[in-house]
């Protein structure tokens, strides 16, 4: 199956470079419209709380951040990201839906996008999601894919 990404990554590189996005021309939107946004206390908080694995009581704080701050695309992002690993793919899907509306290129919404299709069996939906210009977030979603076609050959 990798013989099947290498000529898909080729082209959107091509495509790229028509478009001007390579070599720096794309704006990486990884964080919210304002930089208070991000920072709110209750984004912070559930920001600790992801990454001690306690999804459940960081989903009360992201609601009550996108609530107030609607334009808040990271929001949106953990948001979703949250609801993913709480199981919840039909609310993560719209969320991540969300968060690119308002940041078409916002690297975590893409990535994290592109692993729920993976978790959904659509590879293909998968690899049009990350920057592919050797950002943190394709190396992540690269071997998220890879794993993905490990299972599936197995």
């Amino acid at each position: 199956m990798r013989s099947r990404i290498a000529p898909l990554a080729a082209a959107f590189l091509a495509l790229a470079a028509v478009v001007g996005l390579a070599g720096g021309g794309a704006q990486a939107v990884g964080s919210s419209s304002s930089p208070s946004q991000a920072k709110s206390s209750e984004y912070q908080q559930a920001r600790k709380l992801i990454d001690a694995g306690d999804y459940a009581a960081a989903l009360p704080l992201l609601q009550q951040v996108v609530a107030r701050e609607p334009k808040n695309a990271d929001a949106y992002n953990e948001l979703s990201f949250t609801q993913r690993m709480l199981g919840d793919r039909a609310g993560a899907l719209a969320q991540y839906q969300k968060a690119l509306a308002l940041g078409p290129q916002h690297l975590g919404a893409n990535e994290y996008l592109g692993e729920l299709y993976l978790e959904m069996g659509d590879l293909a939906r998968a690899l049009d999601r990350a920057c592919f210009f050797g950002c943190e977030e394709y190396d992540e979603l690269e071997a998220a894919i890879a794993d993905y076609e490990a299972r599936a050959g197995s």
